[in-house]
């Protein structure tokens, strides 16, 4: 079951991991996956409720619609709600695209078609996103997208930033803070990056493929 935004009387409330936190065992360690998933992840969760409290009629705009149109929020919480409702989005999006089931080792026809078509071939998208985000300086995230003219890139977005605020719609996503890695692999960022590929969900990734070709049709 994927993670979904949960909220109860404008309240939200972080859903339940799809997995143990040793079902990505080896290549991530059970530890990390806790304290990331019960300290980080619900960190955001928290500070997100304190900052929206005092605003009811924020409360009831759909998480992603909120994190998008910072316009809409006022300035005096602007900065709390773009890290904290990023962070809760773009975790919760990280934990969807990860499995330990290995029954799909590969993007379906229709997204590997994308990826060739705009990279070449399977494995230079592998090798270039890994390189951007093994190069990535500091805390970030780094995503496959898809524009709106249907093109697929790699970008990098700084802190909790969303690239749906770019125009892009998200695909695929690393986390590539510290925290999502720092136990087993200490400063061997790359060495994380390599391994997490075993634990692509894809069968989830192409289904964030076909959201973001609707939302294309429908626009």
């Amino acid at each position: 079951m994927l993670m979904k935004p949960i909220q109860e009387d404008g309240v939200y409330i972080l859903p339940p991991l799809p997995y143990s936190y040793d079902s990505l065992e080896p290549y991530m360690d059970a530890r990390t996956v806790e304290i990331h998933y019960t300290k980080h992840h619900q960190g955001y969760v928290n500070k997100l409720n304190a900052a929206l409290k005092e605003y009811p009629e924020l409360q009831k705009m759909p998480l992603e619609e909120l994190i998008i149109h910072l316009d809409k929020v006022p300035e005096k919480i602007r900065t709390a709600v773009r890290h904290n409702g990023g962070g809760h989005f773009n975790h919760m999006f990280f934990w969807n695209t990860m499995s330990s089931d290995k029954k799909d080792e590969s993007p379906a026809d229709d997204l590997k078609k994308a990826i060739i078509r705009d990279f070449g071939s399977l494995e230079e998208f592998k090798k270039k996103f890994a390189e951007q985000a093994g190069a990535f300086f500091g805390s970030g995230w780094t995503w496959l997208v898809m524009d709106s003219f249907g093109k697929l890139h790699i970008v990098s977005t700084p802190g909790h930033d969303v690239p749906m605020r770019e125009g892009f719609q998200p695909i695929l996503i690393i986390d590539v803070w510290e925290h999502a890695y720092y136990l087993k692999y200490q400063n061997r960022r790359p060495e994380f990056i390599e391994n997490w590929w075993h634990l692509v969900n894809w069968p989830v990734v192409n289904s964030y493929f076909d959201r973001a070709k609707l939302k294309l049709e429908l626009n």
